[in-house]
Order: C-alpha cells, then structure tokens, then sequence
C-alpha cells in the first residue's frame, strides 16, 4: 500500500474519530458549562455568604487531588508531557476531578476561568480515544482535537479553538498533523454545545477608525503595554506555583490559609468584582463601567487564586484583564473605549500563553473580520515583547 493511501486512509479514521470525540466531549463540555453558569449565578446572589468559605473549599479540592487525583493534579502540564513523548497518556480521572473542582471555586468566589478546565476535558478523552486508534501519533493528534473541543465548545469559536490547539504546545510551531481532525472536532462541539445552550461569545464594535500614522504609534504603543500585562501575568504565577508544596498534608493547610485571605479581601475589594470569571470586567469594557485598578486587582486576585491551588484556567480572567486594561490605556491615548478593550482582550492573552495567531483570530471571531490589521499587530507586537514567557511552564 502507498504512503499517500496510508496517508489519506489515517485522515479519514482520525476525522471519523474526530467527529465522534466533538460530539460526546462537546456534549460533556456544554454540560460542564452550563452547570458552571448556575454555579456562578448561585453565588453572585449570595456572594458575602460563599466568601468566607473560599479557603475550606480550596482545600477540599487539594486534599481530593491528594487522596483521588494522583497525577491529574498536573492539570494541562499533563498534554504538553505527552505532546513531548515524556508519558504515553493522560488520565480520564482528570475530567470528573477538573469538572467538580472547578464548580467548587467557583460556587465559592474564586478568580479563575472555565475554558482551561474544558481544554484539559477534552485533552483528555482526545487522548484515550486516540491510544485506541492504531495509527502512529494517533494519541496525539486526537488529543489536539480534543484540546479544540473544549475551547470551540465553550466560546463557540471554532476557528480560534483549532488554532490555539494547534499552536500553543510548541511555541513558533504549528501542528499540521492535527489540522483536519481539530477542525471536524472543533466545529462538531460548537454545534453540539450551541444546541445544548451554550451562547456564542461576541462583542461587535461599532467603532470606526482609519490607520494613520497616529493611530498607528497608539496601537504599537497599545501592543508593547499588553504584553508587559501578559508577561506579568505569566511570570507571577509561575513563580508562585513554584512555591507551592507537593500534594501533602502542608498544601491543604495553604490552600486554607490562602483561599481564606483571597476570600476576605474579596468582600472587601467592591463585594466579589473580583471573583469568577472576569465577564462582568469584559462587559464592562464595553459598557463603560470600568475603573483604572480593575486590570491590576483582577490580575492579583486571579495569579493568588491559581496558584494557590484552585481550578478552572486563565482564559477568561486575561480577557478580562486585558478588556479593562485596553478600556483605560484608549482613554489616556484618546482612543474609542470599545476598541481599545477588544485590543486589549486579544493583546494580554497573546502575551501571556505566547501564542500569534490564535487571539488574532479570536478577536476576528468575537469582535469582527474588519479589525483583522489592528489585531493582527497588538498580537505580534505582544508575542515578540513578552521575553517568551507563557503561562505554561512546559510550553517549549
């Protein structure tokens, strides 16, 4: 049989299998996120309750990771050892203890996302799928998939999800083995997840600009800003999960003393603005409701809370940090609000996971083609800037 045979007939197992895995682990991820939504509505309507717990709840979910967990404590370090041949497969126990743990540090006001968690899911059951195929790399290829089921399933992006998957294991290398069966993956759980209730992410602009010279130098300027956000970000919680004990007895009593200072200065700092998600700072950004320390506060509060053992990732939490960065910077630079907060959505998380072209086409996804050129260069400009930090310690 030729190499072009083999080929083609791997291509077609792979979509085949791709299509069953967008499917199942988007219906998974839709679940997760919409039993996340209930969560986080439950606790902004009794958030001063929830608040003085944050720390109880942090160390449950160490002492589980501890006791249950075993190597899923990994989290997504996990898909960049087996992208990188230093272990065969990820463990399924990582989906049921990510879905649960995440729901807990939410119910309870933790700063943290949604979307790692669901890159982690699908990462995942892409792998186990993938290790019953019989074609080489088969794993990996599918585990990429799944890495795109769980971000197009969530965001309902799916052009942005391929890409990311395929682009953020390795930096300055983009995984074309994986191209077809993440875009069958990818499209399949954003259907499946917009039937299942999931809401598209977008925010079209109504801002008009011209490129001129000026406008130019604010939006280099704008870029240079974002990634510093980005690099901050990402040197900051790397450093402090570094200091983090092994899974013992010592990090549950961390966690407790930690997430119990996080929740306390959450009720001070404006009643919980600064716990969940981020997407009231994201809507904020386009409403006008921002204040200059919210990027800086949401950033703090995000790193501690990561760090300090929780779950969840760190997508929606940059989006917010850099939605309401690029609120106040367009403000001081006599920019548009609106656009100055879809630039900084893109820019701090180009920066901080050391990725190109996946949040240019993010922002094409969720704010509109039209402002591709401008995207385009705060992304570059936060790639090239940011000292090749990311906020994946394994990302080669």
């Amino acid at each position: 049989m030729s190499k072009n045979i083999i080929f083609y007939r791997n291509q077609l197992l792979l979509c085949m299998a791709s299509l069953l895995l967008g499917g199942a682990a988007g219906a998974i991820c839709a679940l997760f996120g919409n039993v996340l939504t209930r969560v986080i509505d439950f606790h902004n309507n009794h958030n001063l309750l929830f608040l003085p717990f944050l720390g109880l709840a942090g160390a449950l979910i160490v002492w589980c990771y501890c006791k249950f967990g075993k190597d899923s404590s990994k989290g997504i370090s996990l898909l960049f050892e087996v992208h990188q041949g230093t272990r065969a497969d990820v463990p399924l126990r990582l989906v049921p203890m990510i879905m649960v743990s995440t729901w807990l540090t939410h119910l309870f006001g933790g700063s943290a996302g949604r979307e790692g968690a669901a890159v982690q899911m699908g990462g995942a059951i892409g792998n186990y799928v993938g290790g019953r195929i019989k074609i080489s790399e088969g794993n990996k290829i599918m585990m990429i998939s799944g890495m795109a089921v769980g971000f197009g399933a969530l965001f309902r992006t799916p052009i942005a999800a391929v890409i990311f998957a395929l682009e953020v294991l390795r930096c300055g290398s983009i995984e074309y083995s994986a191209l077809l069966p993440a875009l069958v993956s990818s499209y399949t759980a954003s259907f499946v997840s917009g039937l299942l209730g999931i809401e598209k992410l977008a925010f079209p602009l109504n801002s008009q600009i011209e490129f001129s010279l000026l406008v130019t130098m604010k939006v280099i300027a704008s870029g240079v800003i974002f990634s510093l956000i980005g690099m901050l970000f990402s040197v900051l919680l790397n450093k402090l999960r570094a200091m983090r004990p092994n899974m013992t007895k010592k990090a549950v009593v961390q966690t407790l003393i930690c997430g119990t200072v996080i929740g306390l200065l959450s009720m001070v700092c404006f009643r919980g603005r600064y716990s969940g998600l981020g997407t009231n700072l994201i809507s904020a950004g386009f409403s006008g409701d921002i204040m200059p320390w919210d990027f800086a506060l949401k950033l703090l509060f995000t790193v501690f809370t990561l760090a300090a053992g929780y779950t969840g990732g760190e997508f929606t939490p940059l989006f917010s940090i850099g939605a309401s960065a690029g609120f106040t910077l367009a403000a001081v630079l006599g920019m548009p609000v609106e656009l100055g907060a879809a630039l900084g959505f893109v820019g701090v998380f180009a920066s901080a996971t050391n990725t190109f072209f996946a949040p240019v086409f993010i922002g094409a996804e969720v704010f509109g083609p039209e402002y591709i050129p401008m995207f385009a260069i705060i992304c570059a400009l936060a790639y090239i800037c940011n000292g090749n930090k990311s906020i994946y310690a394994l990302q080669k």
